[in-house]
């Protein structure tokens, strides 16, 4: 007995010690800075740890810090798949869900690469929807408003920040673990910058600046957010250069400046230099020129630009080519051609709504026009030529097009108006002759006649499915006797003078009621015992000689009705 709790106590200790040494290795690298790979010395040896015991849960995390840690691109994406791989042996569905988003965020903020981003972030949203860690959760769906925001939505994505922003405020006032309070109040901060830059893109200036007002009071004394106050500040300044504020923009700038930098966010970075260079192109050409092309620095090193600072390519070559300078005026040109080929792709949804005061057509114009060469303009007066002809040749078709409507309206209407339309039913002078004619006894021939003209006059062709057989039936006879006189007497087969009664009876209404000329196709063939609305259509215009829409809009116009 005493040899057996020995054993367990040894079991216990090593357990313990085991964890302990995770705890303590951990606590050797984990308040590092962003980026500092001197945490790779006790990283390692973390991971080989991990590896060993086949703890794959530990394996992820150790992954996950060495993301942050590298600094190396290359590093991080490789770093970012491993701890999917290693998430995805510990079979637990919240750490797979936060090893997608891991490597989602890297492709956002890193490589500023959306489409991938969003595709990390919605694996990692579906692994996370059903767990327990709400605040996972609410991270995904943070970063998920980032790319709607990114992409033009705004307005979805202004509900998505206010939904995160009210769950990271609540968290930030519970008593928490210090790291744990920090993340929620991180998460609130990021949250607001995001809800300042959808409202901004809504025209909603003044609760944009609200926000920035009543947040930059709370981070007043806060150390720890320096990079969350410098977004606001970011913002705070782009309000005042709005309002005509220059001197204030550009303190609220350069006051941002700092923290951005060394964060290495480039893309609000271009946007704070951007804002610079409109700021003191004001009242100093040369020094707003200097922060404009440093806009164009930051796409010559990352194939990367935002919308908003589009307009700084339309500045430049304005401003080179008031200077005379065609080289740079070239140059930049040029460069703009490049950034809407990126807005375009990446900025779906943006792309169309940016008011551009140099359109594509325009800037190869120039271009063109700038290296010398006049080939352009041949192809356009071809373009314009061409253009013309088609379109002088649709507008004769529509024409001549109209002017048979119209002479086959008048026509018909010639016919209704001198009863010629109607089925022409035997005149009962010559039924002797034609019962000769059509080898039926006279008696018969009679009887058929008399039953045929009552079929006309009550309309029983109206009747959706009516066949021969059905029809003999009803008149006591046989399909062969029937179709004989069909045949001989109406000059017709048996399916033509129904279909022929149908749209003799359709268009005698829509000529003479005027409710019919409102009703729907479908809802006239089906009065008329047709089908389909295309099949009506056709036997229409087999039998009057245009379509039924082109027949009801010459009555209405004949009518004068709406």
């Amino acid at each position: 007995m005493i040899i057996l709790l020995l054993f367990f106590s040894i079991t216990d200790f090593h357990a313990e010690e085991n964890r302990n040494d995770y705890v303590w290795l951990r606590s050797q690298y984990e308040n590092l800075k962003k980026n500092d790979s001197t945490a790779f010395r006790y990283l390692r040896i973390y991971i080989s740890k991990a590896k060993r015991d086949s703890d794959f849960a530990r394996l992820s995390e150790a992954y996950k810090f060495a993301v942050y840690f590298t600094p190396s691109n290359e590093r991080k994406l490789s770093y970012a798949d491993s701890t999917i791989y290693a998430a995805l042996r510990s079979k637990q569905p919240e750490l797979i869900g936060d090893a997608y988003l891991g490597k989602g965020i890297f492709y956002y903020f890193n490589l500023k690469k959306y489409e991938p981003a969003l595709a990390e972030y919605l694996k990692a949203y579906e692994y996370s929807k059903n767990g327990k860690d709400e605040y996972l959760h609410q991270k995904i769906i943070y970063h998920l408003g980032v790319v709607k925001s990114y992409l033009g939505f705004y307005q979805e994505a202004l509900e998505l920040f206010k939904q995160c922003s009210a769950f990271f405020e609540k968290g930030s006032k519970e008593k928490s673990h210090p790291n744990t309070l920090f993340n929620f109040k991180r998460g609130y901060f990021n949250s607001i910058h995001q809800m300042v830059i959808c409202y901004r893109n809504l025209k909603k200036y003044d609760m944009a600046d609200d926000l920035v007002e009543n947040t930059l009071l709370h981070l007043a004394d806060q150390d720890r957010f320096l990079l969350e106050k410098s977004y606001l500040l970011k913002c705070r300044g782009i309000s005042a250069y709005h309002h005509k504020n220059y001197a204030g923009s550009i303190h609220d700038l350069n006051a941002a400046l700092q923290e951005i930098v060394k964060s290495n966010d480039f893309s609000w970075l271009s946007v704070i230099y951007y804002y610079l260079g409109k700021n003191h192109m004001v009242n100093n050409e040369n020094k707003g020129v200097y922060y404009l092309e440093k806009v164009d620095s930051i796409f010559n090193r990352h194939t990367f630009i935002l919308p908003e600072v589009r307009p700084a390519y339309e500045d430049l070559i304005t401003y080179y080519s008031e200077k005379g300078d065609q080289e740079k005026q070239l140059y930049y040109t040029k460069q703009l051609l490049k950034v809407d080929k990126i807005i375009g792709k990446d900025f779906t949804y943006l792309s169309s709504k940016i008011h551009r005061e140099y359109d594509e057509r325009l800037l190869t114009e120039s271009k063109n026009r700038l290296e010398k060469m006049s080939s352009r303009r041949m192809m356009y007066l071809l373009v314009f030529i061409v253009s013309t002809i088609f379109f002088l040749c649709l507008f004769i078709l529509k024409y001549h097009k109209e002017q048979h409507i119209k002479l086959k309206y008048l026509l018909l209407q010639d016919r209704l108006n001198n009863k010629q339309y109607d089925a022409l039913i035997i005149d009962g002078q010559n039924v002797s002759n034609n019962s000769i004619k059509t080898g039926l006894p006279e008696e018969l021939y009679k009887e058929l006649d008399q039953k045929l003209r009552q079929f006309e006059i009550e309309n029983g062709f109206k009747q959706r499915g009516l066949t021969l057989g059905i029809l003999a039936t009803k008149m006591n006879t046989n399909t062969s006797y029937l179709s004989t006189f069909i045949n001989e007497n109406k000059g017709e087969n048996f399916k033509t003078y129904i279909n022929r009664l149908r749209i003799s009876y359709i268009t005698h209404l829509l000529n003479s009621e005027r409710k019919y000329l409102l009703y729907t196709i479908e809802a006239l063939a089906e009065e008329s015992g047709i089908s389909t609305r295309q099949h009506f259509s056709d036997l229409f215009y087999e039998v009057n000689g245009l379509r039924p829409t082109d027949f009801i809009r010459k009555r209405k116009q004949e009518l004068k009705i709406e």
